[in-house]
This record gives structure tokens, C-alpha cells and sequence, in this order.
């Protein structure tokens, strides 16, 4: 039983009536009535509350269940619904608390309405993951409250249960067109220009305005004395395998996720669309060891299988070790394959140390290079040059200079990459995915997987 905050009101009435009786004796007489009042509500209220007995057998008042996926999309708004259904013959005034895992660390979760009698109500709301792993609910609380106001009964209901909270496969929705069309325009996020021509021949059609003279097919044109051309299409069965590095390196965190789940996040999107263009995608995760290792696939359940080898992964703190990612590599992966390889450099002298091993790596394969930019960088230098910054001190000299000299240095990872032949993708975690999906359609139409 809990008191409401209608209780406390009426009570401190009561009170104050009672105690004007000294000033003026009447309202003693008022202050008894209205105690008497006062016990008997409480005494109705009780009995409305736990006394009477709602319609059906085994129903208790109210009853509530949760509604939600069976997995969450980490980094993604997942919905859950709460159903309450009250019993009561009358209208219920309620305040539902759901048991939410601690991770999320909010105090919100609490919602007020009013319930008719013999009916129910569905509440909304969303959860943000920014970790992967299994998070627990509890039980629902409800707090019922009769007409009378003054009492609250105490429900729990609902049964605890597990989510399991994977890689962004919400994301994949998103992009589907994207892996239909190769058109990012009518989403608003391409920036690349589709450069020569597809390579696989797919069948001829008549010529129509606009139509690239160069693939007009003049044998066909004359035995049906109409123009006749030929239509191509991607090359397909290519290998695509996302390679990510699990080491310190990947620790670093953006908007509460670390650069690890959004090389994850991406690499599972990037798959699918790779699946989807008739190519073959495999996965490949390594810290001081080689760790994980999926073959490049596109049969159904495939993606399926990526994603509970992406569930699972963290990051260590240990160094990387590059050189048995390419003994493993030679070991496993004996086709010519595209190779995205998400990593970060703290800066010239450790991409120095890892260059002969990513050379090794790009004489079989076609290696792309995927690493990150610092977005609170940045921001710190833009502020630096702000007018509001009038007055720097030498210290804050000595730290912008500090981080322009690292910012300058991830453009010339870029510019050394670029020397060796090496392909590489500086972006921010916000847009890797984006970027990515962009990247890989270029080199598809440029030929260069």
C-alpha cells in the first residue's frame, strides 16, 4: 500500500482544522467530521482496491505484458510496448514503471494513465544500445489507484526477460534500395560520379535516346535493320571480405559507442549490399592473433551467420598483430578479393609499422585502407579560431598546435597510402557506413575489385 499525494493534501485539511479549533471551538466539531470522512474513504478505498473481486477467475486487478523484438539493433531506437489491462469494475488511474536494463541507466521509464473499466492501454517508448551483449528486463510495476485517490496498490507484473542486442541490422533496411539501383541520389547521400562501364554482358535491347553509342552492337542492328545494344551489368561472384581490427586501437569512443561497433555496424551493412550486387562476402576479425574467420559467401542464411560472429566481438589491449593476419590471410583466402580493412593510426609512425605488412596484403589482394578522423579534434581546433577565444593562453597555444600537427598527419597516412598503391578511406564514425557502401559501388564501376 502506498499513499498518494491526494492523501497528504486532505490530511493536512483534516489537520488544520482540528488545530483552528483552539482559536475558534466549532471547527473541532468540523476537524471530527472530517477525520471520520477522511478514515472512511481510506476504508473504501481499501476495499476497492483489494476487496472486490474483478471479473473472471485468476484476474487480479490489472495485468500487463511487454512487446518487443527478440534482438535489438545496437546504436539504433528499438521500440517497446507495454500493454495494460485493467479488471477492476471501475476506471484505474495508474503509474507503470518498466524494469529496463541497468546499462541504460535512465530514470524516465515512468508513465501515467487513465484505464476505463474492462479496458486497456498501450504505452511506447524507445531504447537506444550502444553496447553489444544480452540485457535483462525485470517485472512491470503498476501502481493502481481507485476513484477514491488516496491509495495506490502495488502490481508487479510480467515476466523478466532476455534481449539480445545485435549489430545494426536495422541499417540494412535502409540501404536496400541502394543495393538495388546503385542510386544514392534519391537518398540524399551520394557523392560519388559513376565512371566507364560494367564488365559482365546481360542481353541486347533496342537503342533508345540516350544510350552510349559505344555499345551499339552492329551485327545485331543489321540482321534486325534496327539500332541494337548491348547491356551490361556488374561482375558478379567477387569476394568481399570486411577485415577489423580488435585492437586498443578500436577502444576509442564516439557519441558512447566505440569505433569497434561502428566498423562492425558497417562491415554488416556493406555485406549485404554485397550479397545483394551477386557478390561474395566473408568476414575476418584479429587483435594480437587471428581470431575469426568466416568464408566469403552469398547463400541464404549467410548474413545470418555474420551476424552472430559479429555478436559476440570486443576489443582487447593488446597490440594488433598484422603479421599473422597475413599468414592467415595467404592461408585462407586463395582468390583475388577485395579487402576492407578497418583500423586506426595514432598517427605516421604506427601506420610506418604496420606499412610492409599491408603492402603484402595489397600484392594479392585489392586492399582498402578504412580508417578514422576525430570529429572532437576538430571542433577543438575550429573553437580555437573562434572570435569568443580572444585571449588564449600558452597552453592552449601548445594544444592546438598539438592537435593540428595530428590532424595533418592522418591526411598524410592518406598521402603515403596513396604512394604505395594502397587504396584508404578517411571518414567519421558518424558516416562510415555511408562512405563505405560509396566506396565499394566506385570501385565496382571503376573496375578496381
Amino acid at each position: 500500500m502506498f499513499l498518494t499525494r491526494r492523501f497528504y493534501i486532505v490530511a493536512a485539511l483534516v489537520i488544520l482544522c482540528i488545530a483552528s479549533g483552539y482559536l475558534w471551538s466549532p471547527m473541532f466539531i468540523v476537524g471530527k467530521a472530517l477525520l471520520w470522512l477522511f478514515l472512511a474513504a481510506m476504508v473504501v478505498d481499501i476495499v476497492l482496491l483489494w476487496v472486490s473481486s474483478p471479473r473472471g477467475e485468476g484476474r487480479r486487478g490489472l495485468s500487463a505484458f511487454r512487446q518487443m523484438a527478440d534482438r535489438f539493433s545496437n546504436g539504433d531506437d528499438n521500440e517497446v510496448r507495454l500493454r495494460i489491462e485493467n479488471s477492476y469494475p471501475f476506471a484505474v488511474k495508474v503509474e507503470v514503471i518498466d524494469e529496463i536494463p541497468f546499462v541504460f541507466q535512465r530514470r524516465d521509464i515512468c508513465f501515467r494513465a487513465t484505464i476505463a473499466k474492462e479496458e486497456a492501454v498501450t504505452i511506447k517508448y524507445q531504447l537506444h544500445p550502444t553496447r553489444r551483449g544480452t540485457y535483462g528486463f525485470g517485472h512491470i510495476r503498476a501502481f493502481a489507484a481507485s476513484p477514491v485517490g488516496l491509495l495506490q496498490r502495488r502490481h508487479t507484473l510480467g515476466e523478466p526477460q532476455d534481449v539480445k542486442v545485435y549489430p545494426s541490422f536495422l541499417m540494412l533496411h535502409q540501404y536496400e534500395l541502394l543495393a538495388i539501383s546503385n542510386n544514392l541520389t534519391e537518398l540524399g547521400i551520394k557523392r560519388i560520379r559513376r565512371v566507364g562501364h560494367h564488365t559482365d554482358f546481360e542481353q541486347i535491347k533496342d537503342y533508345v535516346a540516350g544510350d552510349d553509342f559505344r555499345t551499339i552492337n552492329w551485327k545485331a542492328s543489321a540482321r534486325r535493320s534496327k539500332l541494337m545494344v548491348n547491356v551490361y551489368q556488374d561482375e558478379r561472384s567477387q569476394h568481399i571480405y570486411n577485415v577489423i581490427d580488435k585492437g586498443r586501437v578500436m577502444q576509442q569512443a564516439f557519441r558512447q559507442m566505440t569505433l569497434l561497433d561502428y566498423a562492425i555496424n558497417a562491415s554488416l551493412v556493406l555485406s549485404y549490399i554485397a550479397m545483394n550486387k551477386e557478390d561474395r562476402a566473408g568476414l575476418i576479425t584479429f587483435n594480437e592473433q587471428f581470431d575469426s574467420f568466416v568464408p566469403a559467401s552469398k547463400q541464404p542464411g549467410h548474413l545470418q551467420l555474420l551476424m552472430d560472429t559479429l555478436y559476440a566481438q570486443q576489443t582487447t589491449f593488446g597490440e594488433t598483430d598484422y603479421s599473422s593476419l597475413v599468414v592467415n590471410l595467404n592461408k585462407h583466402v586463395n582468390k583475388r578479393s577485395l579487402i576492407v580493412l578497418y583500423t586506426n593510426f595514432t598517427g605516421l609512425v604506427s601506420l610506418k609499422r604496420q606499412l610492409p605488412f599491408l603492402q603484402q596484403i595489397n600484392s594479392r589482394h585489392r586492399l582498402l585502407v578504412v580508417f578514422f578522423e576525430d570529429e572532437q579534434l576538430k571542433e577543438y581546433i575550429t573553437a580555437h579560431h573562434s572570435p569568443l577565444n580572444a585571449h588564449p593562453t600558452t597552453e592552449s597555444y601548445y594544444r592546438h598546435v598539438m592537435a593540428e600537427r595530428f590532424v595533418y598527419e592522418q591526411r598524410l597516412i592518406v598521402s603515403t597510402l596513396r604512394q604505395y598503391g594502397i587504396l584508404s578511406l578517411l571518414t567519421t564514425p558518424q558516416q562510415l557506413s555511408v562512405d563505405v557502401i560509396n566506396r565499394y559501388l566506385e570501385m565496382k564501376s571503376q573496375q578496381l575489385i
